[in-house]
């Protein structure tokens, strides 16, 4: 699959609040300027084996969420990198295969709520598309704001869904995030259309404990679904979300309980929330307080938007690899 990413980032970000600025919109987004997320997502496990997509939202608003698998789930958890990991759930499409938790009716399979796992999107100053002067979007958190690369591409961290778009969202003849910015802002972004038959799209039952997950226990949520919604999660939540994820069986609805309390715990000992732990623990990582620090700068920022060079402080002084830039790719 060839692409041209150069300046653009447009699938590691939510750039949705720049379309005005562009004075137009694209196919997916309606009269009223309300966006059909559907059309946004790279997949969906409920899907049949055609792609065909049924009628579920999720419920948080994150319009290009990349889905982990359960061994990507545990990997960032040994690499003391829990942080990074966040659920989304869906809403049913109607009553009969859903389940009420915070007044939510949620996808569900056998009576359990249904998730993904996936990366966290902390506001970054960046400057995409061109653009002359920085905006605070929500940016992947391996996304360098100064040379917008993957700080992990490559790396054995490196999910595979990244690495695979936008291949999949050709192979469900979907739009892909390169013909969004190509038909918003100009260029050529998708160079090159073509496709094999992708592996590990991982659709239907086949996904079930592997990529989608399925929580045992439903009155556990309570709580957590309305703060997911709200985009309000805490590290309690996400951590309940993600050790369940992490004990998942591959095909079946099983959990392992070791597995699921040594998550936990992995997760939960990560951080203590105290910017003053950063270092203590041999696991400790990056980015647990770069997200912290991104989430404080966002909010004292008063309007006003840095040079995404802060990242040098905020990321890269705290151990985050750097990229190489885009010279060294010619």
């Amino acid at each position: 699959m060839e692409v041209n990413c150069e300046g653009c980032a447009g699938c590691c970000m939510d750039w949705r609040s720049l379309l005005a600025e562009h004075g137009s919109a694209p196919q997916d987004v309606g009269e009223g300027g309300e966006t059909d997320h559907r059309h946004w997502q790279r997949d969906d496990p409920f899907a049949d084996d055609k792609g065909e997509r049924p009628s579920r939202e999720p419920l948080d608003d994150d319009t290009n969420f990349v889905a982990l698998t359960r061994d990507e789930v545990r990997g960032f958890l040994e690499a003391g990198m829990g942080e990074v990991l966040t659920p989304r759930f869906w809403a049913a499409r109607d009553e009969d295969e859903g389940i009420a938790v915070d007044g939510h009716s949620l996808a569900a399979v056998a009576g359990r709520p249904a998730f993904f796992v996936g990366l966290r999107k902390p506001p970054k100053p960046v400057a995409p598309f061109g653009l002359a002067e920085p905006v605070w979007l929500p940016t992947c958190v391996f996304l360098d704001p100064t040379t917008l690369q993957c700080r992990i591409h490559g790396d054995e961290r490196f999910p595979d869904e990244c690495g695979a778009y936008p291949e999949h969202n050709l192979a469900l003849e979907g739009t892909t995030e390169c013909e969004r910015v190509e038909a918003i802002v100009g260029g050529e972004r998708l160079l090159d259309a073509d496709h094999d038959d992708p592996e590990g799209l991982l659709l239907g039952s086949q996904a079930i404990g592997a990529k989608l997950f399925c929580h045992p226990q439903p009155a556990e949520l309570e709580g957590i679904v309305d703060r997911a919604a709200a985009d309000e999660l805490t590290h309690e939540d996400r951590a309940e979300l993600v050790a369940v994820a992490a004990a998942s069986s591959p095909g079946t609805l099983a959990i392992s309980d070791h597995h699921y309390e040594r998550a936990r715990e992995r997760m939960l000992g990560d951080t203590d929330g105290d910017a003053s732990s950063e270092g203590n623990d041999e696991r400790s990582s990056w980015v647990g307080p770069a997200i912290r620090d991104w989430q404080r700068r966002f909010r004292d920022a008063d309007g006003t938007v840095p040079s995404p060079a802060v990242a040098d402080a905020v990321e890269t002084d705290r151990g985050a690899p750097e990229t190489p830039g885009w010279d060294a790719l010619e």
